[in-house]
C-alpha cells in the first residue's frame, strides 16, 4: 500500500520506519528542509515511561494558580480570545478527577512502557545511537509534602510492575553525585532505573537516513495545505508542490493536525503547549548529571546528552507563538544552577522553544478517524520522544490489519465526542 506520512518529526519518522518494515511504500512530507526540525529538535531528552502522567488530575487547577504566582513559573497562561483554547481547557478540567487521572495515567504508562521496549529492540537490531544512556531517571523532591504526594504515582507503578526506588537525600546523591552541593535542598527522590535518555533530534535524523536506505521517500520544503475528501475517504493532499495521491494517509503534524481536520468535520482536541529548553556544554564532569533529573518544584528536566546538558520544561499557553521569553530562560537557568552549580555555563547555552501537541487527557491519539484511509498519530504532548516508537508500531499494525501487541482501542479519537 502507498502511504503518505504527513509530518517529519520523531513521531512521523518512526511511523514511516515501521510502516516500511511492514512492507508499505512510504513517503514522508514536511515543510522543513529536513526531519526533526520543529518540536523534536531540542526537547528535554528523557525517555521516561514511569513519569508518563496526564497534567489533568485532582488538585491541578489549584496548583496551576499557585504556579502562576511563583517567581520561577512552571506554568504560564496568556489570555487569548481563542475558542479552541477555551474548549480544550474545559475538556482538561473535566479530566481533573481521580477516576479520569487513574484511567489516563494507566493507558499512558502502558503505551510508554511498550514504546521503551520497542525502542530497545530497534537499538539492538539496527545499532542506532543518539547520545543514549540507559541509567534511569531521578525525580527529586525539595519538600516533604512533594515526597509524601508521590504515593499515588507509586501505586500506579506497582500496578503496572514498573521498577522504582524510593530514595532519601543521601541515596539521591549516591545515584547523582553532581547533586552533592545541593543536598541540603533535597528531601528525597523517586528513581526509575529502567528509564532512558537520548537526543531525539539525532535519533530522528539517523532513523530517517536508515529509512531512506530502506526505500522511504522524503519530500522536504513542502507545505501541506489541505486534505481532499470524497465520500468516506481521502483522495489526495494539496501541497505547495501540487496535488499528490496515496492509498492511505497518516497525520503526524503535532499541534498543526487539528487545522487540517476541521474542514473534514473531525474535531481533534489537541492544543499547543509551548515548552523551552537550554542546551549547554559541560564544563565540570564531576558536577554534571549522570542521567536525567526531574526537578519536581519547577517541573524541569535536566538531562545528560553526551558532553552536553539539556534543561527542558515550562508549560506556556500562548497559542502558536514561538517567541523566546527571557523569564522562561531564567526559570531553566535557576533549576540547573541550583541543583548542579558549576556543571555548565548557562550564559553560553542555546535557548529554544517548541510547540508540544497536548490532548486534554494527556494520551496521544493513535488510529482510525472514521474515514477509512485516514489515520492519526499525534497529540503526544511532552511525551513524543518517550512514546514515539511504540505509537508508530501500534499505528503500523493497525494500518496493516494486524492485531496490536498492546490494547489500542482506547487510544483513538473516538474516546472524545467528535
Amino acid at each position: 500500500m502507498k502511504v503518505f506520512v504527513l509530518g517529519g518529526g520523531v513521531v512521523g519518522v518512526t511511523s514511516a520506519w515501521y510502516l516500511a518494515q511492514a512492507g508499505h511504500e512510504v513517503t514522508v512530507i514536511d515543510r522543513q528542509p529536513g526531519v526533526g526540525m520543529e518540536t523534536s529538535y531540542a526537547n528535554a531528552g528523557q525517555v521516561s515511561p514511569g513519569y508518563s502522567a496526564p497534567w489533568a488530575g485532582p488538585g491541578v487547577p489549584v496548583k496551576a494558580v499557585k504556579w502562576l504566582l511563583m517567581k520561577y513559573r512552571p506554568f504560564v497562561f496568556w489570555l487569548m480570545p481563542d475558542p479552541h483554547l477555551w474548549r480544550w481547557l474545559v475538556q482538561m478540567l473535566e479530566n481533573c478527577t481521580s477516576v479520569a487521572y487513574d484511567r489516563n495515567k494507566g493507558r499512558m504508562v502502558r503505551l510508554a512502557e511498550y514504546s521503551r521496549d520497542v525502542m530497545r529492540d530497534l537499538r539492538n537490531e539496527t545499532g542506532i545511537r543518539y547520545d543514549d544512556r540507559q541509567q534511569g531517571t531521578l525525580q527529586v523532591f525539595r519538600t516533604q509534602k512533594q515526597f509524601d504526594s508521590a504515593g499515588a504515582d507509586i501505586a500506579v507503578l506497582k500496578q503496572y510492575e514498573v521498577p522504582y526506588e524510593v530514595l532519601d537525600c543521601a541515596q539521591c546523591v549516591q545515584v547523582e553525585p553532581g547533586l552533592a552541593s545541593a543536598a541540603h535542598k533535597i528531601v528525597g527522590g523517586l528513581r526509575l532505573p529502567t528509564d532512558e535518555t537520548g537526543d531525539a533530534f539525532l535519533f530522528t535524523q539517523r532513523l530517517a537516513a536508515m529509512a531512506e536506505k530502506a526505500g522511504v521517500k522524503f519530500l522536504y520544503n513542502t507545505r501541506i495545505e489541505r486534505l481532499v475528501k470524497e465520500g468516506e475517504k481521502i483522495t489526495s493532499v494539496v501541497t505547495s508542490r501540487g496535488v499528490i495521491k496515496a492509498d492511505a494517509y497518516v497525520l503526524a503534524l503535532g499541534s498543526f493536525s487539528p487545522s487540517l481536520l476541521r474542514p473534514l468535520n473531525i474535531h481533534l482536541p489537541v492544543y499547543p503547549v509551548k515548552g523551552y529548553s537550554l542546551t549547554a556544554d559541560i564544563k565540570d564532569e564531576a558536577r554534571a548529571p549522570v542521567s536525567t533529573i526531574m526537578d519536581e518544584t519547577f517541573k524541569i528536566g535536566i538531562t545528560r546528552l553526551g558532553g552536553r546538558v539539556r534543561v527542558g520544561g515550562t508549560a506556556e499557553l500562548a497559542g502558536f507563538s514561538r517567541s523566546l521569553r527571557k523569564h522562561r530562560r531564567e526559570t531553566l537557568e535557576h533549576s540547573v544552577t541550583d541543583l548542579f552549580a558549576g556543571s555548565c555555563d548557562v550564559s553560553e547555552a542555546v535557548f529554544w522553544s517548541g510547540l508540544r501537541p497536548m490532548t486534554p487527557d494527556g494520551t496521544p491519539v493513535i488510529g482510525t478517524t472514521g474515514l477509512r484511509n485516514l489515520f492519526l498519530n499525534t497529540g503526544h504532548g511532552t511525551l513524543g520522544w518517550t512514546m514515539a516508537c511504540g505509537s508508530a508500531r501500534v499505528l503500523a499494525d493497525i494500518i496493516s490489519g494486524r492485531k496490536t501487541e498492546i490494547p489500542s482501542q482506547d487510544l483513538n479519537i473516538f474516546r472524545y465526542k467528535i
